[in-house]
């Protein structure tokens, strides 16, 4: 067996027991590179580790300590209080509200997990309250949070576009993102109008809250004698801005910043930060991990306490996933595993079938594994099919970009598991893990079709 062959099945195994066993798949990556290397290859660790991406690595620790910052002084409860008083009575703006909150959450650095952990919650909290299909809320939910995972200074957006400038190819960071944002966004229009968003646009909140005093009265009355409001149980996680007060009583949630007028000043000074972020990185192209890094420092020394412990929120486990992943590729490289694949590639001597099946590829894996291994892997691999030019290099990244994030609403996945574990109380919980699971099948049957069919085959991108 070639070193070529050799590698391919290590890096097979290493996605089956990163899927089967809770053993994160950037640790297994470094020890395939160091046996493959060292034993196979007889690479030294010297040349090994000129693979580890170490721009990567400072953007990533940089994005994510930024938003941990935000999280833990409250300027994501914040946004999150301002985006729902948008809402007012308008009980069809619900859904569209979580989606775009998901998404600048995850645009600004947060990795969608982590934006589906604060805002699925609140999402299908509101749900219950207001009889909204609880699919459809998580779903666009989800499906926000990866419409903004690909902006330029993302996580998800980062990891992309540095593979691609690597390669030497040219694909805009723009057209990921966009292609990514609205794909998504039809997604959730389509989820909107076929799980009932039609019938919403009639209704008003005061409706709901009639009934469920109403309802609350009666049983009130059925008891032996009149109970004043009490607090009920609260399900969910991620933002403590959310009671635990009756959904359906008159109180409303503390204004973020109610201890005081300077306990605003940590979260004003965060949103100036993001912006000062927005501006220098992508307006005046300096390297997003060094502007992130020193915002989030800037934010630190501006308010000790209100980030304190923020740095145990950076994703480590992302880091070591993406620093294992592009170092096991930098050995594949050196072992010609990325040549004898893509020749295997081209021999098909259908190029847009042979993008269809890359796509395909991305996205069965991603629904069990990490999308974000899955791009880091793929993406190499399908460097050389590129750069022979027979494909769009802009469309097929972008259609790779969506058909391996998409299907992160599956169940087996830590985004739709996030919604399962959330379901309204009421809500059968294993109807409604079917229906997430009917539903995730569909997405990853269809998804990269459709991703392949508007971004590849007619050949704009």
């Amino acid at each position: 067996m070639g070193p070529e062959v050799l590698s391919i099945v290590i890096l097979a195994a290493m996605f089956v027991v990163a899927t089967v066993l809770p053993v994160n798949m950037g640790a297994l990556a470094f020890v395939g590179a160091f046996v493959l290397g060292v034993f196979v290859l007889g690479m030294d660790t010297d040349q090994i580790l000129e693979a580890f991406p170490g721009g990567l690595f400072l953007t990533i620790v940089g994005v994510t300590y930024l938003f941990a910052i935000a999280q833990k002084n409250g300027t994501v409860d914040l946004l999150v209080q301002g985006a729902v008083k948008l809402v007012g009575s308008r009980v069809a703006l619900i859904p569209w509200i979580m989606f775009f909150i998901t998404a600048v959450i995850t645009a600004v650095g947060a990795l969608s997990p982590a934006a589906v952990a604060i805002i699925a919650p609140i999402a299908l909290s509101f749900a219950a309250k207001y009889r909204i299909n609880p699919l459809m809320m998580g779903m666009m939910v989800i499906h926000g949070a990866q419409g903004g995972g690909f902006s330029p200074i993302a996580v998800y957006g980062v990891t992309v576009n540095g593979i691609v400038a690597e390669a030497g190819l040219d694909v805009s960071p723009t057209a990921v993102f966009l292609s990514s944002l609205i794909f998504n966004l039809l997604i959730a229009v389509v989820l909107f109008v076929a799980l009932g968003g039609r019938g919403l646009v009639s209704a008003r909140a005061e409706d709901f809250v009639e009934r469920a005093a109403e309802a609350r009265l009666s049983r009130s009355k059925v008891a032996a004698g009149h109970v004043g409001d009490k607090d009920v149980a609260f399900k969910g996680f991620g933002s403590g801005m959310y009671g635990p007060r009756d959904p359906a009583g008159s109180s409303t949630p503390p204004a973020a910043g109610s201890e005081g007028s300077e306990s605003l000043v940590p979260q004003i000074a965060t949103i100036i930060g993001l912006v000062v972020l927005a501006v220098v990185a992508l307006g005046f192209g300096v390297d997003v991990g060094f502007v992130a890094i020193t915002v989030a420092v800037v934010l630190a020394l501006v308010s000790p306490k209100a980030q304190k412990g923020a740095v145990n929120k950076i994703d480590w486990s992302t880091v070591l996933l993406l620093g294992g992943m592009l170092t096991f590729v930098g050995v594949l490289q050196e072992a010609g595993t990325i040549e004898y694949v893509s020749d295997g590639v081209a021999g098909m001597g259908m190029p847009l079938l042979a993008a269809l099946l890359i796509c395909y590829i991305g996205a069965v894996v991603s629904a069990f594994a990490s999308s974000t291994a899955i791009l880091a892997a793929l993406i190499p691999l399908a460097v050389p099919f590129l750069l022979a030019g027979e494909v769009g290099a802009t469309g097929l990244i972008c259609a790779l970009a969506v058909s391996s994030t998409i299907v992160d609403v599956s169940p087996f996945s830590t985004n739709g598991a996030l919604v399962l574990a959330n379901a309204p109380a009421g809500v059968d919980r294993d109807a409604f893990y079917k229906k997430i699971l009917v539903y995730a099948t569909g997405v990853v049957v269809i998804g990269p079709l459709l991703a392949w069919g508007v971004m590849v085959a007619p050949g704009w991108l």
